[in-house]
């Protein structure tokens, strides 16, 4: 996998990324609580069963090696324009994207902002909060989706610490607290997984990616995209409301979900193979 860096319009964009053998891109979009190293075991399972070809892996800016100096600027609408410059510059003109929470969320916009160049949208365990855009006050937003607003809480506690945070996260994992606080996200807990949140915690950006869903009309941009949509979900997923699906169906033409029993927020992380037929299609 080779590693670049392009320059956007909000921030240069380090990228993974395989050898570009045709015009099509398979982007990998990471959440709000990792980086690209989030997707390492799907990658590996894909590639266990064969060729996994034209990938691209960003960290999108304010995460993982792409650090912004101005977190303000981001929103759904400038994180899915940088995710389309950085496959641009790779050659690509058109793109397949997979997107697990928060990238499930620019997946979503960046079809709506490019519906000649995105061929389909994979949803994983998809932050799709902004679905009720500003329809959901805070008291409505805790009552559907009550660890999502737990987290941004935790987050917003993270953010007082200040350069302290992230030493403090650390800790939190080597004596062993991090993976009992993050239980909720897995039906069983991934000790390799927990120790990627915690090197690539970014609470700053979370809090600024929650803040922006807040006024994201998602009702009127989803509408607007012509691919097909799939979306993979475990039943136990704690960030997905009980009607998330319903309502997304009735936003988005050719939407359709798949519930994957006994599975937590990071579906392609308890089943790797989850997603091998994706990665590798053409």
């Amino acid at each position: 996998m080779d590693r670049s860096t392009v320059p956007t319009r909000l921030a240069p964009v380090t990228v993974r990324h395989s050898a570009r053998e045709s015009d099509t891109a398979t982007i990998l979009l990471h959440g709000a609580a990792g980086s690209w190293s989030t997707w390492r075991t799907t990658i590996a399972a894909a590639e266990a069963s064969g060729a996994v070809r034209d990938l691209v892996i960003p960290d999108l800016p304010g995460w993982g090696d792409s650090p912004v100096d101005d977190l303000a600027t981001l929103d759904a609408g400038g994180l899915a324009e940088t995710v389309a410059t950085v496959a641009r510059s790779l050659g690509y003109r058109r793109w397949r994207v997979v997107g697990h929470s928060l990238g499930g969320f620019v997946a979503l916009e960046l079809a709506a902002q490019e519906p000649d160049a995105t061929t389909s949208v994979a949803l994983v365990s998809a932050t799709t909060l902004g679905a009720r855009g500003a329809e959901l006050g805070a008291f409505g937003r805790f009552v559907h989706y009550p660890a999502l607003i737990g987290l941004l809480c935790g987050m917003r506690l993270l953010l007082l610490l200040g350069p302290l945070a992230a030493p403090f996260v650390r800790l939190l994992d080597r004596v062993g607290i991090l993976p009992l606080l993050t239980s909720p996200l897995f039906t069983k807990v991934d000790r390799d997984a927990v120790h990627d949140l915690a090197r690539d915690l970014r609470p700053g950006a979370f809090v600024r990616a929650m803040q922006s869903s807040r006024t994201y009309p998602a009702a009127e941009r989803w509408a607007r995209i012509r691919c097909t949509v799939v979306a993979w979900h475990g039943d136990d997923d704690v960030f997905v409301g009980r009607d998330d699906d319903a309502r997304l169906a009735a936003i988005i033409p050719g939407f359709r979900a798949i519930v994957v029993p006994g599975t937590g927020h990071f579906g392609h992380v308890e089943h790797p193979s989850l997603l091998a037929g994706v990665l590798r299609s053409r």
